[in-house]
């Protein structure tokens, strides 16, 4: 009997290091702001791109460069501005998690 609750301890455990990361339930709070153009969870239904699924530094390195002017834009670069390169980073990688 003991050793049938030390495998099912066992395999508990490693189900619990399987699981994904916890979601970062700040950066979905700010990532709401973004649905308006973007859509909800990213997935836009307009000409603006979907962000949802997009590579986590692929992401982040335009969020960069449009808080730098780096890249033209009609409203990125203020909402750009808004974050610091911490939390574009968090963003970046709520989206990179999100299904296409």
């Amino acid at each position: 009997m003991n050793r049938t609750l030390a495998l099912a301890a066992l395999a508990l455990c490693g189900a619990a290091h399987a699981q994904p990361a916890t979601p970062d339930l700040q950066a979905r709070a700010w990532a709401a702001s973004c649905a308006a153009c973007h859509g909800t969870d990213g997935r836009s239904s307009g000409a603006i791109p979907s962000i949802n699924g997009q590579d986590k530094q692929v992401l982040l390195t335009k969020l960069l460069a449009y808080k730098r002017d780096q890249l033209p834009a009609t409203v990125m670069h203020q909402h750009a501005k808004g974050y610091s390169d911490a939390q574009l980073e968090r963003l970046a990688a709520h989206f990179a998690r999100l299904p296409r």
